[in-house]
C-alpha cells in the first residue's frame, strides 16, 4: 500500500477503534477514517451490563483510546456519522448527505443491535434496551432501591442486569420462554446453575413462559401481561431477548451473506476482496472446527482486527481463536471457551455446591468442545489444549480435581 491509500474503518465500537491501532502498529501510513454512529469515543460493551450498572466503572475507564490518540496517530474519527451505503465496485462509502469517500480497502465493524420483538406495548416509555452508554445511563437511573424491574430474556444480558438489579436493592422478575435461562448456550446442567443462583439472590424466574404485552398506563410500562395471563407487576421493564447483527450495509452492497451474517473466509476477507469485516457479523471460517462460526462476544471484537489488518496489508493470516466469553453475576465469575452448539454430554469437575468448579462438553467420541471455569481462575490454556487436541479424553480423570488436566 501507499503512502496515499485510504483505508475506512465503519464502526465505532472496540472492533474498529482496535483495527486503527493495528494499522498504525504495522506502520500504515497512509489516511485512516473511522465512522461510528455513536458521539462518543470507541468503547467496550461487557460493562455496560456488569461493572457500569454496578456502579463499579464509568465510561471514561472502558473508553478504549482517548481523542488524544486519534489525534495523534492521525486517524480521522467521525463520531455521530452513519454510512448509508457501500458501493465496492466505485470503491466508495456514502453518508447520508450523499458525500461519498472513496476507500482502498474497507473493513466493516458495524455490530449488533438490540431484537425488538412485536410486543404489544414495547414502545412505551419505561421500556428500556441495553446496547449503548445512552442505553445503559436510563437503565441505570430507574434501578433504585425498592422499585421493581421485570425483564424479558434470560440470556447473558437479562441475567446479568437481573444482578446488578438485585445488588442495587431493585425486585427482578426475569421472563424466559425455554425452560431454563441460558439453556440455549449452555445446555441443561450447566443453566441450572444459573437458575439456582438466581433464585437464591431472590430473582422471580418466570420460565417456559411467554410475553403477550407490556402493560401501560398513560403511556407509561406497569409490567407484563404473560401467555397464561398472570401479571407482573413492575416499575420498569427490560427487554433483552438477544442481538441482530447490523449486516443491512453489507448485503445491499451485495455481499455474500450467510449463517446469520457477512461470509468471510479465516483471514476475515469478505467476497470482496478489499473489504473485510470483523465482530458480531462476521460468519468466518474457523481452521480448528472446519465450520462457519458466528459469535457475539467481546473476544471477537478485541482479537479479529489484527488479522483482518494484516489481510488488508497483504499479509493474510488465519483467525483461529477459540470462541471465548465470561460473565460476572453476583459471586460468580465464569470463562467459558470452546464451541459445542451440540455435545453429548457435560461433565462437571470441582464442587459445584461450593461454586468452584468447571464444566467440559463432550461429544460422542469424548472429545473436548467447551470448557467453562466458574470462580477457577486457572487451567483456561489447558482447557483449551485439550479442545484443540481433538482426542479422546478419560472421561473419570476429566472430572477428578487432582488429576492435571495435561493429563485427562
Amino acid at each position: 500500500m501507499t503512502e496515499s491509500s485510504v483505508f475506512v474503518i465503519v464502526g465505532g465500537g472496540l472492533a474498529g477503534a482496535k483495527a486503527a491501532e493495528a494499522l498504525r502498529t504495522n506502520d500504515f501510513d497512509g489516511d485512516i477514517v473511522l465512522f461510528a454512529a455513536e458521539e462518543h469515543l470507541p468503547y467496550e460493551r461487557p460493562p455496560l451490563s456488569k461493572e457500569y450498572l454496578a456502579g463499579k466503572k464509568s465510561l471514561d475507564d472502558f473508553t478504549v483510546d482517548q481523542s488524544a490518540w486519534y489525534r495523534d496517530h492521525h486517524v480521522e474519527l467521525r463520531l455521530g456519522t452513519t454510512v448509508s451505503s457501500i458501493d465496492p465496485g466505485a470503491h466508495t462509502v456514502t453518508l447520508p448527505d450523499d458525500t461519498a469517500v472513496h476507500y482502498d480497502k474497507l473493513l466493516l465493524a458495524t455490530g449488533s443491535q438490540p431484537r425488538r420483538p412485536p410486543i404489544p406495548g414495547a414502545d412505551a416509555d419505561g421500556v428500556y434496551y441495553l446496547r449503548t452508554i445512552d442505553d445503559a445511563a436510563a437503565l441505570s437511573a430507574v434501578l433504585v432501591a425498592g422499585s421493581s424491574l421485570a425483564i424479558v430474556g434470560g440470556g447473558w444480558i437479562g441475567l446479568e442486569v437481573a444482578a446488578c438489579a438485585r445488588e442495587r436493592g431493585v425486585d427482578v422478575s426475569v421472563v424466559e420462554m425455554a425452560r431454563l435461562p441460558l439453556q440455549t448456550a449452555l445446555g441443561q446442567e450447566a443453566a441450572e446453575v444459573f437458575a439456582t443462583l438466581h433464585r437464591e439472590h431472590g430473582v422471580d424466574l418466570r420460565l417456559g413462559a411467554t410475553v403477550d404485552e407490556v402493560t401501560t398506563a398513560g403511556g407509561k410500562a406497569t409490567g407484563l401481561r404473560l401467555g397464561d395471563d398472570s401479571m407482573i407487576e413492575a416499575d420498569a421493564v427490560l427487554i433483552a431477548v438477544g442481538a441482530a447483527p447490523n449486516i443491512a450495509l453489507a448485503d445491499h452492497a451485495g455481499l455474500a451473506m450467510g449463517h446469520g451474517g457477512v461470509l468471510v473466509d479465516a483471514s476475515l476477507r469478505t467476497s470482496d476482496p478489499d473489504v473485510f469485516a470483523v465482530g458480531d457479523i462476521a460468519a468466518a471460517e474457523h481452521p480448528l472446527f472446519g465450520v462457519r462460526i458466528r459469535t457475539e462476544h467481546w473476544a471477537n471484537a478485541l482479537k479479529q482486527p489484527a488479522v483482518a489488518v494484516a489481510g488488508m496489508l497483504g499479509s493474510p493470516g488465519e483467525y483461529d481463536e477459540l470462541p471465548y466469553f465470561f460473565t460476572d453475576q453476583y459471586d460468580l465469575g465464569m470463562e467459558y471457551v470452546g464451541h459445542a452448539p451440540t455435545y453429548d454430554r457435560a461433565v462437571f469437575r470441582g464442587d459445584v455446591d461450593k461454586g468452584e468448579f468447571t464444566v467440559f462438553w463432550l461429544d460422542a467420541d469424548d472429545l473436548v468442545l467447551a470448557g467453562m471455569n466458574v470462580n477457577v481462575w486457572e487451567g483456561l490454556d489447558d482447557i483449551k489444549a485439550l479442545i484443540r487436541a481433538r482426542r479422546q479424553v478419560d472421561s473419570a480423570k476429566l472430572v477428578d480435581s487432582q488429576q492435571p488436566l495435561a493429563d485427562c
